[in-house]
């Protein structure tokens, strides 16, 4: 039960490959300069003296931040493209890490390079980079190899810290798991209202894509998102804003679930890759509901392939093929006479659902239909349709599954209202 090292940085992943496949050959002036405080004017380089870049910055209890720090912690953000001020995110980070290191070293936490290793690789494999090539990315836009380090170090050492004083506590009853997954006497299981945003990904807007996605990450009002989903969706939600209504947890795919559970009304998710799409889901609320809702085991379910992707003859083909089928068994009729390949049905469990497959699934009942879909690289329109869902009581793993949810969830806020009794109590001095 692991809290992501990263969590301190703000919605770094979408990012990270984008900007450093992009830019890992191009290391100029203007970066180093950034990195080491370095002025330019009239093409003269000018370097801060050693003194300057590491004297004081900030005084934090006994601790001190150089300039040097500073400076290093927002290239890496710059680079990392970290939504909102730099300067100003930067600090704050190396605050809190200040203060952190200090509960850390009080609680005799150390991290080995082992730990510190594998913290880089988990920030690498967001990126989709092996590690060496990521940390050579970094150092080619002016962030040193010690600042990563450094960051990841902090980062390991306070998930074990918080994890060593608080789990006992986060760790969920039976009825409350029950409670969450709505099972036996319990009660009802959890409903969410979301809102999303799916924003259709070939190879031409990959780049533009990804950075959309991110600008819609940063919507903290339900107004912009719904104004957002209207503009940019390519999901059929889009009329109503991206409205998705309550939707039961259990309909959604196992690996969304708990992404949703960390959610608090208003925040949206960070960007969620998917075939040619990109997802973001904005939480509106969070409701239990009764009766129970039931888990499942297998959900049926049926593709037919129109070619033309999303073309006037391909949505026309499909809203016409709609008003003739009312059960899935009515498409093998339709497929009579064409190859094989063009219809495609299956009975799978959830998790083994292709994400945006499940994620359209979860939103239709039995025999409903979703047009939302392509394949072959936007050429080919997916007529997707729900055969059916077959009920189970919940496993074990997804009984662990949600209590590891619950548990991470309360871990965050202990570790949130710590740090802040922390800041409370700390003195501050900008140098």
């Amino acid at each position: 039960m692991q809290q992501s090292i990263l969590s301190h940085l703000a919605r770094p992943a979408a990012a990270l490959r984008a900007v450093l496949t992009a830019r890992r050959g191009a290391l100029t002036a203007a970066a180093t300069a950034a990195a080491l405080g370095i002025a330019t004017a009239g093409g003269v380089t000018r370097t801060a003296s050693a003194q300057s870049l590491f004297s004081p910055a900030i005084r934090v209890n006994d601790e001190t931040i150089s300039h040097f720090e500073l400076q290093q912690r927002i290239r890496m953000m710059q680079v990392l493209r970290v939504p909102g001020d730099a300067e100003e995110l930067a600090r704050k980070a190396l605050i809190e890490e200040r203060l952190k290191r200090e509960a850390i070293r009080e609680a005799g936490i150390t991290v080995s390079p082992e730990d510190i290793e594998a913290g880089i690789e988990e920030l690498a494999q967001r990126t989709q980079l092996p590690p060496d090539e990521f940390v050579k990315a970094l150092e080619q836009e002016g962030v040193a190899r010690e600042t990563l380090r450094d960051f990841v170090e902090i980062g390991v050492a306070w998930r074990d810290f918080v994890q060593q004083r608080f789990l006992a506590q986060a760790r969920p009853t039976e009825d409350e798991i029950d409670r969450a997954i709505g099972q036996g006497d319990a009660g009802g299981g959890i409903q969410v209202l979301l809102s999303e945003v799916i924003l259709p990904v070939n190879e031409q807007n990959f780049e533009q894509a990804q950075a959309l996605a991110l600008e819609i990450a940063k919507i903290d009002t339900t107004e912009a998102f719904a104004a957002t989903a209207r503009q940019y969706s390519a999901s059929e939600s889009r009329a109503n804003g991206g409205d998705l209504g309550w939707v039961s947890l259990t309909k959604l795919p196992p690996g969304l679930q708990s992404i949703i559970l960390e959610l608090k009304p208003g925040q949206v998710s960070d960007p969620i890759n998917l075939p040619n799409a990109i997802a973001l889901f904005q939480m509106r609320g969070m409701r239990e509901s009764a009766p129970a809702e039931p888990r499942y085991s297998a959900i049926d379910y049926a593709m037919y392939f129109i070619p033309g992707g999303r073309s006037a003859e391909a949505l026309q083909q499909a809203a016409e093929l709609r008003q003739r089928v009312d059960t899935c068994n009515d498409l093998y009729g339709v497929a009579q006479g064409q190859p094989p390949e063009v219809l495609l049905r299956e009975s799978k469990a959830p998790g083994e659902i292709p994400r945006d497959v499940a994620l359209e699934l979860a939103r239709l009942d039995d025999n409903e239909v979703s047009t939302a879909l392509t394949r072959n690289n936007g050429r080919t329109l997916v007529f997707l349709m729900l055969c059916g869902r077959t009920s189970e009581i919940a496993s074990d793993a997804s009984r662990e599954d949600v209590a590891q949810a619950l548990a991470q969830q309360r871990l965050a806020l202990m570790a949130d209202s710590y740090l802040q009794q922390l800041l409370a109590e700390a003195r501050i001095e900008e140098q």
